[in-house]
Order: C-alpha cells, then sequence, then structure tokens
C-alpha cells in the first residue's frame, strides 16, 4: 500500500520499534486519515523525531488498567495501528497540526525503556499483515446492513448524509470511515480496531450501533453519546 511518498509492500518495509502516542478514544485504521492537534511538549519531540526519522507512529489506545510500577505511565492496550505523518503545520504558537495516514495495525510486543520524552514499544505487524493490501475482503462486507443500520441511525438521530458519495464510496473506505467517525467509547472504538477482517469490523458496528439505537429506544428516544 502507498501512504504518502512511502510504498509498503510487506511487513519487512515497517521498523520493529515505533514511537507511540497514547490517546484514549482515538481510532486510526488502514488507509484512513486521522488529524491531530499536538501540544504536549513529548509529542512535539515525537513528531521532530518521526520527521526526521521514517515519519512512523503508533496510535495506542491506554487500557484502562492501573500500572502500578508507573501511575503517570497507563498500561496500553495490545492492538494498535501505525500512521505515516503525512500532513504537517506549525501553528506560531507552539503546536503542530498533523495527519497520519493509517499503515497497519501492531500487536503491542513489549514496552521499551526509553531515553526520550514519548513512550517507544516493540511491535508486531505479522498478524496484520493483510492489512497492506487495499481492499482484502470488500466482498464478504454485508454493505446493504451496514447502510441499512447507518441509515436508521441517521434517522433516529435527525441527521442526513451525503448518500451519493456514500453509495459511491469503496466498501474498505466506507467501513472504517464509519468506524472512526461513530460516537462510541474506547471499548468500543478498540474492538473495531482489533476485529479480525473487514467483514467481522462491520458486522461489530453493525452490532454496537443496534444496541445503542435498542437502547435508545428504551430510554425513550435519547440522543447517542
Amino acid at each position: 500500500m502507498q501512504a504518502g511518498n512511502a510504498i509498503y509492500e510487506t511487513i519487512a518495509d515497517l521498523p520493529p520499534v515505533l514511537p507511540v502516542f497514547p490517546l484514549s478514544g482515538a481510532l486510526l485504521l488502514p488507509r484512513t486519515q486521522l488529524p491531530l492537534n499536538i501540544f504536549e511538549q513529548r509529542y512535539i519531540d515525537m513528531i521532530d523525531s518521526a520527521l526526521a526519522g521514517n515519519r512512523l507512529i503508533g496510535m495506542v489506545q491506554p487500557s484502562g488498567r492501573q500500572n502500578t510500577e508507573d501511575p503517570d505511565q497507563p498500561l496500553l492496550e495490545g492492538v494498535g495501528c501505525a500512521g505515516r505523518l503525512t500532513g504537517f503545520q506549525e501553528t506560531g504558537d507552539g503546536r503542530y497540526l498533523i495527519t497520519l495516514q493509517g499503515v497497519t495495525r501492531f500487536r503491542v510486543a513489549q514496552e521499551l525503556t526509553a531515553l526520550t520524552r514519548f513512550r517507544q514499544a516493540e511491535v508486531d505487524f505479522a498478524p496484520f499483515a493483510a492489512d497492506l493490501r487495499c481492499g482484502q475482503g470488500e466482498d464478504d462486507v454485508d454493505r446493504n446492513g451496514l447502510l441499512t443500520t447507518l441509515r436508521a441511525y441517521l434517522d433516529a438521530n435527525n441527521l442526513e448524509a451525503d448518500w451519493d458519495s456514500v453509495k459511491e464510496a469503496e466498501t474498505e473506505v466506507l467501513v472504517n470511515a464509519l468506524c472512526m467517525m461513530c460516537p462510541y467509547g474506547p471499548q468500543e472504538k478498540q474492538a473495531l480496531l482489533e476485529a479480525q477482517d473487514l467483514k467481522t469490523r462491520a458486522e461489530t458496528l453493525i452490532a454496537i450501533t443496534e444496541m445503542d439505537l435498542a437502547r435508545n429506544d428504551n430510554d425513550g428516544g435519547a440522543t447517542l453519546q
């Protein structure tokens, strides 16, 4: 796959160690784009280092489990997604506005004792090698079921969509974009990230949305949070 100016044909093209950006509720998936506002000094250092190197950053959610050895460093979830830094802008007030393009998921093998202010981890891309193949599993997705659920969600929340663009979108793009835009919490986002393949991810999104719709009906039509 291509991300920015780089082409990643196999997992051999990826580094064994990544800087990691723990961010709760953030979801990055292959071939999607994630805009971020960077203002903490340790993450500014991370961006500077990425720009000087391979431009890859690992997005990982904190697990929510307490780190008894270092309470200031929350434990990480076991699966994250590598993104290539494809957009970069200095704001003039010490912040960076960046865009990450998702490349492939990884398992966190172990976090390293880093000399940098930002965290680093040894990662394993092998379980997700298929992520590098564009459109993998599109034919297995129940696209009609996904669109039916999307329409039900929009109707329940008095929202509209550009249906012409939705219908023209490639299935992989549609599934991953909807997963990133969905208003669900960290656990749901992690489940979507860890879904084995595109079909499972779409089914997981449908199930989560249907449960929320059912719960809101039982609550008298409350808006999804």
